[in-house]
C-alpha cells in the first residue's frame, strides 16, 4: 500500500544532489577531518596540557569520586563511563591513554594512581582493564581545582545528555610539567616534561618582570626533567635556541658509573636510561652488538634490575678503557637518543601554533589570571547571594515577635512580610523556611559576625577584580603555595635529569675497539690459517702442528689490531682482521671459509698491513709498480683487484717497500733489483717506479725468453744481499752493484758469483 495520498507528489532524492567539482568537495571534507584530528585528538591545550581523551578520563574519575583519599575502582568502570558518556571511541585506545597517565616512567607527575599491572619500562603491556584499578592523584586534583568555582565553561557531550569541561582550570602547569606528544594531520607536537618548581619560578619571574627576556628564563629553566632521569648533554646555547623558537632537538644519555670488581677488574653499571627507551629492547640491542662482533671490547650485558634499573656491562678485559666503551655504546645503541622539541599547542582560541618558552608561559599566565578573575566573580556572586539572605535573617531576629505573629495570623504571610519589612522574595522565602531551633539569641550574633566577615571579603574581591596588580600579586602567592608541594626538597619535586655538557659520541673505528695483543699468524701450504697468542720463535722449524702431508708456508708476528693482507697469483688482494683468525689449538681453518677466493688462485703472499706502508708488486710479465698498503685493503669477502695480469702472466712478487716521505738523500739510496728466469739482473732507482692503487704497472726488465723471477728493494750504499742455500740461515752481500745499475727496462747482465741457482733473493 502506498504511503503517498492522492494529489501528493513524491520528492525525488536526486533533487538534493549538488553539482560541485570533485577536487573542491574532497578538499572541503578533508579539511574538516584534518581540523578535527588537530583540535579534538592530537594536540594538547595550552591551558591544561591535556588532550580531550585525557581530560575526559579525569572528569569521569572525578564524578566517580576517585579521590586520593578514597578507594580504588576497576579501570573497566572508568573506561565504560568515558566511552559511554564523553568519548565515543575504542575502549582499548581510551584504556591505553589511562595507563599512560598512571605510568611513573611515562609521566613526570602521574595523574592516575594505578593498582595492578600497568606495564613496565621493559615494554611489557598493562593487564586488561578488568584486572586493574585506579584513582586520581593529588596532582590531578590540583589540576582540576576550580571546576566548582566557575573556573571553566562546560559544553554538551557528543550526545547532548551530559556536560564536560572545556579545560581543567587548576593552577598546576601540566603542559610543561608532563609534556605531550602527538601526530595530527600535517603537524605534530613533542614537548618534554619539566621540573614544576622551575616552571613556577619562571612564571613568577614573568609576573614580576613581564618584559623579562629569554636568557633570564633559561637561567631558571635549564632544560627538560624526564621521568626516567638521564643526562642532558647538549651545550646550553643549543638548548636555549630550541626553547626560544619552540623547535629543536636535545641529546639525552644514560646515567652510568664504574664499579671495581677487585684485582683490577671493573664493570659499568647503568642506573638511568633515556626517556621513552624500553629497557628490554635496549638490552637486546646491546646483546646483538656483542653477538655480531660489532663491539669486540664488550664481553657481556646483564639485567640485574629490580625496582631500580641496573644494567651491568662487562668489558672483554680489565685493560679496556671505560670511557671508550661507553662512548662506543652511546653511538651504537639507544643509550644516547635525541628528543625532538616541537612546542605545537592549541591556544585559548583552539588555534594550533608553535610557541617559544616565553610566549607559552605568558599565554598560560594570561589564562590563569582569567581563571582567577572568573573564580573571584563566582565567589562574589555567592557572597552577594549569602549577604542577601543574612540581611533577611537579621531583620527577622530584630522583629521576631512580629514575624511570628504574621506567620500565625496571615493565610499568605509572604507578601505581608515583604511589604512590611521591604524583604526580597528570596529573603522572605528563607525566613519562612527557617527551623525553630535557629531562633535563638546566639544565632543572631553568629549571623552578624558572618555578615561582617563576608562584607570584608567582598570588598577585597571587588578590589581584586578591578586591579590587575592585585591579580598578579594574588596569582604569585598561589604559585608560591603550590611550589612548596613540588620543591627541590620533596621526593616528587627534586630534579631527575641532570645537565652536563658533553661532546657528541665520536666515530670509533672497529680497530680501535679491538684489544691489542701480540699474535703469531701461521698459514700452511694447503691454506689453513690460525693465530697463536704471543710472538713465537719463528726460527724454530716446528712452531705449530699441521695435518699430514701439509707444512708451513707463511709465519710472522702481528697484533690483533692488524689487518692481514692476502695476495693471490691473479693479482687480487683479500683482507682478514687478525682478531678474526681462529686460535692455534687445532689446525686452524681453511682461509677459503673466510674469503671468496677462486679455485686455483694460489696465495703468494701473506703479511700485516702497516700504517703508511708500501709494497713492491711485480708480475711474471716483468711489469710492476709501488702500492700503498692502505689502498689494497679490501672491505668485502670478494677482495680487491690490484694488479692486472694478462694472458698467462701471474703476480710473482709482493715485497715490502720503503715508506713514503723519506728525506731526499735517503730516498735516492733506495733501489730495486730485478732478476729474470734468464738469470739476468738489473738494478735501478726506486723513484723510477710509479705509485699506483691499481693497474698493470711499468716494465721493470726486458726479456727475450721467460719472464720475471724475483724482485726486491735494497739500499745501494749497503749493497744487495741474498740468502745462501741450506739450513745455515746465512746471507751473502754484494757491496758494489754499479755493474748492474741501469735504467729501468734494460735486459741486464748475469748476477754476481754465488747468486742462488733458483734466481730468488730469498
Amino acid at each position: 500500500m502506498s504511503d503517498i495520498s492522492d494529489g501528493e507528489i513524491a520528492e525525488d532524492p536526486f533533487d538534493a544532489v549538488v553539482d560541485a567539482p570533485f577536487d573542491a568537495a574532497l578538499s572541503e571534507r578533508y579539511l574538516i577531518y584534518a581540523m578535527s584530528t588537530i583540535t579534538a585528538r592530537s594536540l594538547p591545550d595550552l591551558r591544561d596540557g591535556l588532550k580531550p581523551v585525557h581530560r575526559r578520563l579525569l572528569w569521569a574519575m572525578r564524578l566517580l569520586k576517585l579521590d586520593p583519599s578514597q578507594g580504588y575502582k576497576k579501570c573497566a568502570r572508568v573506561v565504560g563511563d568515558v566511552i559511554g558518556k564523553y568519548h565515543p571511541h575504542g575502549d582499548q585506545s581510551v584504556y591505553d591513554a589511562m595507563v599512560r597517565l598512571a605510568q611513573t616512567f611515562s609521566l613526570r607527575y602521574p595523574l592516575v594512581d594505578g593498582q595492578g599491572n600497568f606495564g613496565n619500562i621493559d615494554g611489557d603491556n598493562a593487564a586488561a582493564y578488568r584486572y586493574t584499578e585506579a584513582r586520581l592523584t593529588k596532582t590531578a586534583i590540583e589540576l582540576m581545582q576550580g571546576l566548582d568555582e566557575n573556573g571553566t565553561d562546560f559544553r554538551p557531550t557528543y550526545n547532548g545528555e551530559d556536560e564536560e569541561p572545556e579545560y581543567m582550570p587548576g593552577l598546576f602547569p601540566n603542559l610543561l610539567a608532563n609534556g605531550a606528544s602527538g601526530i595530527a594531520v600535517g603537524m605534530a607536537t613533542s614537548i618534554p616534561s619539566h621540573n614544576v618548581a622551575e616552571v613556577l619560578d619562571a612564571a613568577a619571574l614573568l609576573i614580576d618582570q613581564p618584559a623579562a627576556d629569554h636568557a633570564q628564563l633559561m637561567e631558571i629553566m635549564k632544560g627538560p626533567d624526564f621521568a626516567t632521569g638521564g643526562i642532558l648533554v647538549d651545550p646550553a646555547d643549543v638548548i636555549s635556541k630550541a626553547y626560544e623558537t619552540g623547535r629543536g632537538a636535545m641529546r639525552v644519555r644514560a646515567r652510568w658509573h664504574k664499579e671495581d670488581e677487585g684485582r683490577g677488574g671493573w664493570i659499568a653499571v647503568i642506573t638511568e636510561i633515556p626517556y621513552q627507551v624500553q629497557k628490554g629492547k635496549l638490552i637486546e640491542q646491546i646483546a646483538n652488538l656483542i653477538g655480531d662482533k660489532k663491539l669486540p671490547i664488550l664481553a657481556d650485558v646483564r639485567d640485574e634490575s629490580d625496582s631500580e634499573i641496573r644494567i651491568v656491562l662487562e668489558p672483554k678485559s680489565r685493560n679496556v678503557d671505560a670511557d671508550d666503551l661507553m662512548n662506543a655504546l652511546f653511538r651504537m645503541s639507544d643509550l644516547e637518543t635525541r628528543f625532538s622539541l616541537n612546542m605545537n599547542v592549541l591556544d585559548d582560541t583552539r588555534t594550533p601554533g608553535v610557541m617559544g618558552l616565553g610566549e607559552l608561559l605568558r599565554a598560560w599566565l594570561k589564562h590563569q589570571i582569567e581563571v582567577l578573575v572568573r573564580k573571584s566573580q563566582h565567589r562574589l556572586e555567592k557572597i552577594d547571594a549569602r549577604l542577601e539572605l543574612l540581611g533577611g535573617y537579621i531583620i527577622a531576629f530584630l522583629n521576631l515577635d512580629r514575624i511570628i505573629e504574621i506567620i500565625r495570623s496571615e493565610d499568605e504571610p509572604k507578601p505581608v512580610m515583604m511589604a512590611e519589612f521591604e524583604l526580597t522574595d528570596r529573603q522572605a522565602e528563607a525566613i519562612l523556611n527557617m527551623r525553630l531551633r535557629s531562633l535563638r539569641k546566639l544565632e543572631e550574633m553568629e549571623l552578624v559576625r558572618e555578615r561582617d566577615a563576608l562584607t570584608a571579603e567582598r570588598e577585597e574581591l571587588v578590589k581584586l577584580i578591578e586591579s590587575p596588580a592585585r591579580q598578579r600579586t594574588k596569582l604569585k602567592k598561589e604559585l608560591a603555595a603550590l611550589r612548596k608541594a613540588y620543591g627541590e626538597d620533596t621526593e616528587l619535586g627534586k630534579r631527575r635529569t641532570s645537565i652536563e655538557e658533553a661532546a657528541p659520541a665520536r666515530e670509533i673505528s672497529l680497530e680501535s675497539l679491538i684489544e691489542k695483543e701480540p699474535v703469531t699468524v701461521i698459514m700452511s701450504q694447503r691454506g689453513w690459517i690460525k693465530a697463536m697468542k704471543g710472538h713465537a720463535d719463528l726460527s724454530q722449524p716446528e712452531i705449530s702442528k699441521f695435518k699430514e702431508g701439509d707444512g708451513p708456508a707463511f709465519a710472522f708476528h702481528a697484533q690483533t689490531t692488524d689487518k692481514i693482507l692476502i695476495a693471490t697469483a691473479l693479482g687480487r688482494f683479500y683482507t682478514i682482521g687478525a682478531d678474526k683468525l681462529p686460535g692455534a689449538r687445532g689446525f686452524g681453518e681453511p682461509v677459503a671459509t673466510m674469503i671468496d677466493i677462486e679455485a686455483g688462485n694460489d696465495i703468494i703472499a701473506l703479511m700485516p698491513a702497516v700504517p703508511n706502508g708500501r709494497m713492491l708488486l711485480a708480475s711474471s710479465a716483468g711489469k710492476g709498480f709501488i702500492a700503498q698498503m692502505a689502498d689494497v685493503i679490501a672491505e668485502t669477502r670478494k677482495g680487491r683487484q690490484v694488479v692486472n695480469v694478462k694472458g698467462k702472466a701471474k703476480l710473482k712478487v709482493v715485497r715490502v717497500a720503503p715508506m713514503a716521505g723519506l728525506p731526499e738523500e735517503e730516498a735516492k739510496d733506495h733501489y730495486v733489483a730485478v732478476v729474470g728466469d734468464n738469470r739476468k739482473l738489473v738494478a735501478f732507482p726506486l723513484s723510477e717506479l710509479p705509485e699506483m692503487a691499481k693497474g698493470q704497472g711499468v716494465t721493470l726488465q726486458r726479456y727475450k725468453d721467460g719472464g720475471l723471477s724475483d724482485a726486491i728493494c735494497f739500499k745501494m750504499s749497503e749493497g744487495l744481499s741474498w740468502a745462501m742455500g741450506g739450513d745455515s740461515g746465512r746471507t751473502r752481500t754484494e757491496n758494489d752493484m754499479s755493474l748492474w745499475r741501469v735504467a729501468r727496462g734494460a735486459a741486464g747482465r748475469l748476477p754476481p758469483n754465488g747468486f742462488p741457482r733458483d734466481n730468488r733473493f730469498g
